[in-house]
Parts: structure tokens; C-alpha cells; sequence
């Protein structure tokens, strides 16, 4: 049976929940309307972009950049730079909006998507689609003519692995979609040093590594908070069909999988100093602590809590790398 008609009874503490007949609740329907100048409409459009979403991942990818350029800053290559995050962001948004799509009637079920331009006919899904070629034929001709070819090839496999492998196939199917469609999310530090660089050595694969093994440990809590919404909908992610404590360990080994992943910018071609090195063990330790408050009380606010923290520890790891990057140039 497949998974989108029944999930799969869950062991131990998870039991199967029913699936529901309707939406979550009624949303507020507007007619779906083409492109046009109406504020409304151009919001609805960029809120298919996962701008909060789009905007980690260049944070991502501005990091690769800048580790992969001089620390004299007179030299960093700012028009490459400044394309490159151009045609980053308009592929991440393009992937964005065909998953909006492909989601769509799942979405409009769940209390924290409901609201969403395609659920709430805000925007048509030919809309969505004919905006999601655009930003993507955009990305294409930006990164081969003002970047380089292989950034443009792994941001185009970066989108489809997104959009096409992690969306439309994986999520539905296993509960180790997050694990396997997890790469899409991890490439931008790649893109940004192939982007500069013109090749993608070992270093910016350590920070491929590092966001690789730090998605499950992100997003699994958040899926343990929202399971009966999982559940009803019939994606088969790891708390639905195994249950939270089950997760709850597999999110504490994802989380020292990290926080060791982070010890190797220090150890391979002294990529980082002793700087980095010690705020990457103090944040390492916060992470720790939060994933083994999971385990002794999941069903309080301590998933939504190590959520919040993973997204914090992320962009505070990468700020250390890029400003220890800059006192070694010192």
C-alpha cells in the first residue's frame, strides 16, 4: 500500500492517526489570479520563493564564496560574488515553487501550510509554474554567462534533487526522505565555492558534510511536533511511522554526527583556527543538550525548542568560519 494512502502504524508511542476528510480548516479564498503589478499578487508570488528558507541557503553559499576568496577584501571578486547569489536565489525559488505545487493539496490540510498561495488560490498553479521556468531560465542564463558553467550544472542538480527527487518522489514514499533529499539543501556552500573558484574542492565538501548531517538532527524535531498533521496527510516521516522516541535517538545521533563533522574545518588543511574551533565546541555542546532534552521529554516544548536552536546553530557556525576565515588573514 502506497504511502500517500495509509501511513503505516507507528511503533511504540506513535499510533496511527486518521486520515482527514478535509482541509484543516476553511481558508479565506481569493480567485486565483495571474501576474499582475497588485501588491497582493506580487506577494503571493514571492511567498512561493520560501524567501526565509532561500535566504539560509545564500547565507550558505555567501560562505562558501568568501572562504574561497583572498581575505583582503580589495580582492574578493564582488560581480562574480553578487551574480552568482543572483543565480543561486532564483533556482532555490524556482525549486521552492514547483514544491508548492507538488504540495499543494497536502498543504492546504495542515494548520502550518494552509495558508499558502495554492491552498488558498492566491495564485493558480499555472501561474506557479509558469513563474517557477522563469526564475529558472533566469538562474540558467545568469550563472553560465556571468558565473561559470559548473556552478550553473550543480545549482541545476541542486534544484532538481529538491523539486523533483526529494518532492516529488522520496517525501511521500520513505521515512528517510529528509536523510536522502537532505544533499539538495546542502550543495549551496559548493555552488558558492565553485562560483569563485571555477572547482569544488575537499573544503567546501566539509561544509556539504556538515549541513548534510545537521538536516535531520533541524528537521526531525519539528516533524515530532507536527506528526498528527503527518499522519493525516499520509507523509511517512520517521516520527509517523516509527514513533518520536525511535526519532528522538536518531536525531541525538544525527546531532553528534555534527558536532564532530564541525571538528574537521580545523583538521583538514587547517581550513579554520583555534577561534572557530572553540565556538564550534560551545555550540556543539548547546546542540547536544537539546537533543538529549528530546529524549527525556519530547512532548513538551523541546522539539520546537531544538528547532529553533538548529536554525540558530547553523547560522552561527557559518559566521565563525567566515570571521575566523578573516582574523587568520590577519
Amino acid at each position: 500500500m502506497s504511502a500517500q494512502s495509509k501511513v503505516p502504524e507507528a511503533r511504540g508511542d506513535m499510533t496511527e492517526a486518521p486520515a482527514l476528510t478535509g482541509s484543516w480548516q476553511e481558508p479565506t479564498r481569493v480567485p486565483a489570479r495571474a501576474l499582475g503589478l497588485d501588491l497582493a499578487v506580487v506577494l503571493s508570488y514571492c511567498e512561493l520563493t520560501k524567501p526565509r528558507v532561500v535566504s539560509l541557503l545564500i547565507f550558505t553559499a555567501m560562505v562558501g564564496m568568501l572562504l574561497a576568496s583572498p581575505t583582503n577584501l580589495a580582492s574578493v571578486p564582488w560581480t562574480v560574488i553578487f551574480w552568482a547569489n543572483v543565480g543561486i536565489a532564483f533556482a532555490s525559488g524556482a525549486a521552492a515553487a514547483i514544491n508548492h505545487v507538488v504540495d499543494r493539496q497536502i498543504d492546504g490540510q495542515m494548520k502550518r501550510t494552509h495558508s499558502r498561495p495554492l491552498p488558498n488560490d492566491a495564485v493558480s498553479v499555472t501561474g506557479a509554474l509558469v513563474f517557477a521556468t522563469m526564475l529558472m531560465a533566469i538562474s540558467i542564463v545568469v550563472l553560465v554567462v556571468f558565473v561559470n558553467q559548473l556552478t550553473a550544472i550543480l545549482t541545476m542538480a541542486g534544484l532538481v534533487g529538491y523539486a523533483g527527487i526529494y518532492t516529488g518522489f522520496l517525501k511521500r514514499r520513505t521515512p528517510q526522505n529528509i536523510v536522502l533529499g537532505g544533499a539538495a539543501g546542502a550543495i549551496p556552500p559548493v555552488l558558492g565555492w565553485a562560483a569563485v573558484t571555477g572547482h569544488a574542492p575537499l573544503e567546501s565538501w566539509l561544509l556539504f558534510l556538515i549541513v548534510f548531517l545537521w538536516t535531520p538532527a533541524h528537521f526531525w524535531p519539528l516533524a515530532i511536533y507536527r506528526r498528527e498533521e503527518y499522519a493525516r496527510v499520509g507523509v511517512p516521516m520517521m516520527p509517523v511511522t516509527r514513533g518520536v522516541r525511535h526519532t528522538s535517538w536518531l536525531i541525538l545521533g544525527y546531532t553528534i554526527a555534527t558536532v564532530a563533522a564541525t571538528e574537521l574545518p580545523f583538521f583538514v588543511h587547517k581550513m579554520a583556527g583555534m577561534p572557530y574551533l572553540i565556538g564550534a565546541n560551545l555550540l556543539g555542546a548547546g546542540f547536544l543538550y537539546h537533543a538529549v532534552r528530546l529524549i527525556s521529554a519530547p512532548e513538551k516544548h523541546n522539539p520546537m525548542r531544538m528547532f529553533g536552536y538548529s536554525i540558530a546553530y547553523l547560522a552561527v557556525l557559518f559566521a565563525l568560519l567566515l570571521g575566523d576565515h578573516y582574523l587568520q588573514g590577519f
